[in-house]
């Protein structure tokens, strides 16, 4: 039970403030990056390896799809947050704009939003009043747009997160596959990546309060699906060339 009588309000230990979610968002982007890193450079590597038993050759085909794919993953996320940054930015000059060129007609704005949220009229006014008279723009794009002045997202954040992210997802299959044993390197590689996978599906479950044992097995089943196809691709080539 709470202690009021320190003081300690009961919502207290409750993650409220905006930034939680952001947090959340990003861990969430990060588990997707090292997930979307296990599976494609698995892929490669078994592909590879079940067409020759080079070490050295696999090892190379690794690396190249580690660090192509984390580049690639960081530009991407990179032009994606710049282009949602960008709009974010315009939305907030146009609504910086209009609470300069017609300022009742925002407060009545801001009002008819908090009415439309369940307050009273008076109150709503009241509200939209003292939030304006403390920061019109931040009430304004907060209720209007759902965004934080404060808080816009950043695109190298996001580009450094996904290029991290994936490259340490790369690095599983690509270790487990350069294992001494050729006759142990696939089955090998096969279980690093299927608990490594079991390991990102729960995270990624956890963060978003979904069902564990379903994301779990949809990862797990489509890691698993990737391996196969292209370990059969490889067979194949490795069976024509050789």
């Amino acid at each position: 039970m709470t202690d009021l009588t320190r003081g300690e309000h009961p919502l207290a230990a409750e993650p409220h403030d905006v930034a939680v979610g952001g947090k959340l968002n990003w861990l969430r982007a990060g588990v997707l990056g090292a997930n979307d890193g296990i599976v494609s450079t698995a892929g490669l590597v078994i592909g590879v390896a079940a067409a020759t038993t080079t070490r050295t050759t696999i090892l190379t085909a690794g690396l190249a799809g580690l660090v192509a794919g984390a580049m690639s993953m960081a530009v991407g996320e990179y032009v994606s947050v710049s282009t949602q940054r960008d709009t974010e930015e315009a939305l907030l000059a146009k609504e910086r704009r209009e609470l300069e060129e017609d300022p009742e007609l925002e407060l009545a704005e801001l009002t008819g939003l908090y009415a439309a949220k369940g307050l009273t009229p008076d109150l709503a006014h009241r509200v939209a009043v003292e939030l304006t008279a403390h920061d019109a723009l931040t009430a304004h794009a907060e209720v209007e747009l759902g965004l934080d002045p404060e808080a816009l997202t950043n695109p190298w954040h996001a580009a450094f997160a996904s290029f991290v992210a994936f490259t340490l997802g790369s690095l599983l299959p690509v270790i487990a596959v350069l294992n001494p044993s050729v006759s142990w390197r696939i089955p090998l590689t096969v279980i690093a990546v299927v608990v490594g996978l079991a390991v990102t599906g729960a995270v990624s479950a956890r963060l978003g309060k979904a069902s564990t044992s379903r994301a779990v097995t949809r990862v797990v089943v489509g890691g698993v699906a990737a391996m196969a196809v292209t370990y059969a691709i490889g067979s194949l080539v490795g069976t024509q060339l050789g």
